[in-house]
């Protein structure tokens, strides 16, 4: 029998003969069903629509964004609006006070604490420097890590950092090495997988988090410095919040401290995505740059917030606009709907909900688990060719699901990874020709442009890091440019260690 795998091979093989996506799948329906009956598709009822049809009318909708052209298009919107948020807008395209990038030589011993879409992580880590020998030139020497989940998500206010608190403790109490007391606390780097403004030095102000997370109620415009210090303090956990960073940041410095400096974009993409950049200043409203002390800066590392950007822009099927209207905040993040991990899942979702009915797969019945809102997810999707007993073992139904049941839902999950994958290289190629117009003629970028990358969908998803690469090639092609993808392996704890090293080394220098 035809396993889920050999129809993805055959449908990629197909794709670099120039076929759709759709011609592949065909294709490989055709010539397996000759050996295996279950791959058939079945018999459509009266009025319904086939398989075939059916996901020939989404590959339309869906990949239509994923044509050259509209890609190309779509990066020069996208490009505007970046422009504007650069100049005017406070909530996102948020500079910090890293002008430099890390010079690899940072070392010692630091606390490092993520929080992150679905996990809380703390660690120690030792920084060696790149020149060290004999091993790495950061190793996590320890690490705790504690889910996020919806009730989690659902504390108010200063309840989630109170419970932060709590966690960071428990790990720090097990290390007989992390002795701290008021006048010696401990230095605490801080990975903040959420807006933040900094208006000045150790002023981090909570801006609206999105994902469903309620910690930032009745504290928005409030020093997350003094909030996490001050709950910290209630468990007897004396700590120096020395630095903050955004995952983003911290996934552009990581890389930074291990690669030479052609780093030029951290890039999050797992339960939310993310886009921190090395800008030049001169990007920037100087209304929007806080003030420094380091006046010859040149670059300064922006936390974009992609996922506010695109409205009008963006492509919007019916699903999308199904997601929209059930959304408490369906204006806030209109990329992030498109392309992070959390909305993945739901939008699938309900393009399946829609198949069952008009095709009558998985026997005309929606499982009663998939009937709710946000209960089908990125990494059920992510599993379906390796592991298609995961999907059954969650969604039980009274229909067994058939392979072609099975392919159905594999193929949606393609289609939509695929305009994913799209609209995150037009976003990238928009930021590196911001970055290239407005360097000079003696300081323009490398011709290889570094992209440090991290999180559950990028790093997991069948094929995705591939539609990535081959999207930005098109971009660029004809051009100087080339984009490299890095992976940067648990970048959000050694980022914030990294940053953490920055602020000890400048504080020493001083």
């Amino acid at each position: 029998m035809a396993s889920l795998r050999d129809l993805l091979l055959a449908v990629i093989k197909s794709l670099f003969r120039g076929r759709s996506f759709l011609q592949a799948l065909l294709a490989f329906w055709t010539t397996s069903t000759e050996s295996s009956p279950t791959l058939r598709e079945p018999p459509s009822k009266d009025g319904s629509t086939s398989i075939s049809d059916f996901l020939a009318k989404a590959e339309s909708l869906l990949l239509d964004p994923t044509q050259p052209d509209k890609r190309r298009a779509l990066s020069q919107k996208l490009k505007l609006e970046f422009r504007e948020g650069l100049l005017s807008n406070p909530a996102c395209m948020l500079p910090s006070y890293h002008t430099e990038l890390p010079t690899g030589d940072e070392s010692g011993q630091y606390l490092a604490v993520d929080v992150g879409g679905s996990t809380l992580r703390v660690a120690l880590v030792d920084l060696k420097g790149r020149g060290s020998s004999g091993g790495p030139e950061s190793v996590i020497v320890s690490i705790d890590t504690f889910n996020i989940d919806n009730d989690i998500r659902a504390l108010k206010g200063r309840a989630f950092f109170d419970w932060m608190a709590e966690k960071i403790y428990q790990t720090v109490a097990k290390d007989s090495r992390q002795g701290h007391c008021a006048d010696d606390p401990l230095l605490l780097g801080l990975s903040w997988s959420f807006p933040i403004e900094e208006p000045a030095p150790q002023t981090y102000l909570l801006r609206p988090m999105g994902k469903s997370f309620h910690a930032a109620d009745g504290l928005l415009n409030q020093n997350l410095y003094s909030i996490l210090q001050t709950s910290c303090l209630h468990h007897n956990l004396h700590v120096s919040l020395s630095a903050i960073v955004n995952d983003s940041s911290a996934t552009l410095l990581s890389a930074a401290y291990s690669h030479p400096s052609t780093t030029t974009f951290g890039l999050i993409l797992g339960t939310g995505v993310n886009i921190a950049a090395y800008l030049p200043v001169t990007t920037i409203s100087p209304s929007k740059l806080p003030p420094r002390p380091q006046t010859l800066a040149t670059h300064v590392i922006v936390n974009t917030e992609l996922g506010m950007f695109g409205g009008p822009s963006l492509p919007s099927t019916k699903w999308d606009k199904a997601l929209k209207a059930s959304h408490p905040r369906p204006d806030f993040q209109p990329l992030e709907h498109l392309v992070s991990g959390f909305y993945l899942g739901e939008v699938a979702r309900l393009i399946l909900v829609d198949a069952i009915h008009e095709t009558g797969a998985f026997g005309g019945v929606v499982p009663d688990s998939l009937a709710r809102e946000y209960t089908l997810d990125a990494k059920t999707l992510s599993l379906l060719e390796s592991d298609p007993l995961h999907f059954q073992t969650l969604h039980p139904s009274p229909y067994p699901p058939s392979q072609t049941d099975l392919s159905l839902l594999t193929s949606i999950a393609s289609l939509i990874t695929q305009r994913s994958a799209s609209i995150l290289a037009a976003s990238l190629h928009a930021l590196h020709e911001i970055n290239l117009e407005a360097s000079s003629p003696q300081k323009q970028p490398q011709k290889t442009t570094t992209i440090a990358y991290t999180g559950s969908v990028i790093e997991h998803y069948p094929h995705y890091l591939f539609h990535l690469q081959s999207y930005l090639d098109q971009l660029t092609l004809n051009t100087p440019t080339t984009f490299k993808l890095v992976p940067a392996k648990q970048s959000s704890v050694l980022g914030a260690a990294v940053a953490l090293a920055c602020v000890d080394k400048q504080s020493t220098r001083s």
